[in-house]
């Protein structure tokens, strides 16, 4: 892979010291004898969108889910490498891993809300973390709502279930009920492939708002999605990180001639 502005030796980027947010180094995935990742080293900027591209099993969802341990719920899998959350080992033996995934959340690419109430919804995470008053939920629920610009269509039928809102409302009700934990990193694996152009246009203008307090990795398998979401982009294939470099950079100007006839639909 050639390296880009957020390699493991560039830091977090050109003409910064901030350092990544997530860094992962030499990590790899195997399912069984089936090696889906092999030894990715990237940095993920704090408070900016990165977009990771690449055709069908390339391996891209399979490293969002390694960012936050939902390879440990896969009977057979098998990551290596290393993954840091702030300078801290996410793979260390003493990770509370209900916190990593309070802290680096996701969402689904189908929408998948809780046969519950809208405000139950949200307000699930709070009633496992305990401690929370009757009155820090209903806050905590308006705030996350509106966090996920959802609460001026809903407000007034919070007790109504959930699965009775539209789909691209059921998604930003699951954004809503990643917020309500106060993450530090949102994962979205394809958020918007089971919407139609109207929703999907909300979540991504839901997106441009979030990166301003979150740090937002998206897999998505829309070219111009990634153009128009992302500040960094990475492009996967059987398993490695081709290129990994600015949005503008790996869409105008390429290093790698596959990133390039993917990104010109000459395959993918």
């Amino acid at each position: 892979m050639r390296d880009g502005p957020l390699s493991v030796e560039g830091g977090a980027g050109a003409g910064t010291a901030r350092a990544p947010k997530l860094l992962a180094r030499q990590v790899s995935v195997s399912y069984g004898r089936t090696q889906a990742l092999r030894a990715i080293s990237v940095g993920i900027a704090e408070r900016q969108v990165t977009a990771l591209m690449g055709p069908s099993g390339c391996g891209k969802s399979t490293f969002l889910r390694a960012l936050n341990r939902l390879h440990d719920l896969t009977p057979g899998a098998r990551v290596t490498g290393t993954i840091l959350l702030d300078g801290q080992d996410i793979y260390a033996e003493d990770t509370d891993v209900v916190r990593l995934r309070q802290r680096v959340g996701m969402v689904f690419q189908r929408p998948n809300p809780f046969p519950k109430s809208i405000f139950e919804n949200v307000a699930y995470g709070l009633h496992l973390r305990r401690g929370h008053s009757r009155a820090e939920i209903r806050e905590t629920v308006e705030r996350s709502l509106r966090g996920a610009a959802l609460w001026n269509e809903v407000k007034d039928r919070l007790d109504k279930n959930a699965l009775g809102l539209s789909g691209g409302q059921q998604q930003r009700l699951c954004i809503a009920r990643a917020l309500a934990v106060e993450p530090e990193v949102i994962l979205m694996d394809e958020p918007c492939s089971a919407l139609d152009p109207i929703a999907t246009l909300k979540i991504e203008e839901l997106i441009d708002q979030l990166k301003q307090q979150y740090t937002i990795v998206i897999v998505t398998h829309n070219l111009q999605q990634a153009a128009r979401v992302s500040q960094y982009a990475g492009f996967f294939l059987l398993g490695e990180l081709i290129e990994f470099n600015t949005t503008p950079q790996i869409f105008a100007q390429p290093h790698d001639r596959r990133t390039e006839d993917y990104i010109t639909g000459r395959f993918g």
